[in-house]
């Protein structure tokens, strides 16, 4: 049986995956009318308003001075990679199929445990980690044309995603989750905001492009601030396959409010994905059963 700490951190990722695709809704709704680096300064400014602002409310800004700590400023630049490759994708693919190729975060995150911390994955579970990869080019599809190259481009966003949470537990502890919050949401504000410098003719923002930016950094707040808090509660092997619940999100957003439908093979590599993550969950629960009644045994 979970612990109720590991139910809390499955719950915290449930709920920021739902506020991830709210905000990448936003995002896709704006990007007909401006331009990318303008939206990412746009809800950077209001995710860092926002954020400051509930820093200040629970009296934790004098854990300010620490927020450029190292690994705290990598998981902003791994974001920044993430962020741009999926942002990229949102003109040009349905957002049900980039969340779909986004999920193959935890089995990366699988795989990156299993290189860096010697966390044996076993056979099973790299079978099911070559399913999931497998279910995620068939939403690629690779070759298919023009939105195929964007697609492949999008697997920089679970590969820099699963790097990001890998370093998380190395982050000092003392940090408070929203500070930590905070730096990633500089980084990336700031990331924008050279985009647009550099590439981009800034313009005036209209109000609807200014409200919708708004819930963006509203919703990324509460999204940033849940991950980091499910990856500091739990295992990575226990949280990361939740990341799963993002295809039920994804698909809502897709159909109501973009009357996307993914075609079948897509849907058939949806499925793989999600199959392939409900399976680690099984092999995860068994597993922590199996230690459990070990445990139990050695102290009699």
């Amino acid at each position: 049986m979970s612990s109720p700490s590991n139910l809390r951190a499955i719950l915290a990722m449930v709920v920021a995956m739902g506020m991830f695709v709210t905000s990448d809704s936003c995002m896709k709704l704006a990007l007909a009318d401006a331009p990318l680096g303008q939206l990412m300064l746009m809800r950077g400014i209001a995710s860092v308003l926002i954020c400051l602002s509930l820093i200040a409310a629970l009296g934790q800004a004098h854990h300010l001075q620490r927020m450029f700590n190292g690994w705290l400023v990598g998981r902003g630049l791994l974001e920044v990679v993430a962020n741009v490759s999926f942002t990229l994708g949102l003109g040009f693919i349905a957002i049900a199929d980039l969340v779909a190729i986004a999920q193959t975060a935890p089995l990366f995150v699988l795989l990156g445990a299993w290189a860096f911390r010697s966390e044996e994955p076993g056979r099973m579970r790299l079978t099911l980690i070559l399913f999931g990869l497998a279910g995620a080019l068939l939403v690629a599809q690779p070759g298919g044309g023009a939105s195929s190259f964007y697609a492949m481009l999008a697997f920089l966003c679970p590969m820099a995603a699963a790097t990001r949470d890998l370093i998380t537990p190395r982050a000092p502890r003392d940090v408070p989750p929203l500070v930590a919050t905070l730096t990633l949401l500089v980084v990336l504000g700031a990331a924008g905001g050279i985009g647009t410098l550099a590439f981009e003719t800034p313009r005036m923002p209209d109000m609807r492009e200014t409200l919708l930016m708004v819930m963006a950094g509203a919703t990324a707040v509460a999204g940033h601030f849940l991950l980091y808090v499910a990856y500091r509660m739990a295992a990575a092997r226990t949280v990361a396959p939740f990341m799963y619940t993002l295809t039920i999100w994804a698909v809502l957003s897709s159909v109501v409010l973009f009357g996307d439908i993914p075609n079948s093979l897509a849907m058939a590599g949806m499925g793989l994905v999600a199959i392939a993550g409900l399976a680690i969950i099984w092999l995860d629960g068994r597993q922590r059963r199996e230690e459990a009644r070990l445990a139990a045994e050695a102290q009699v």
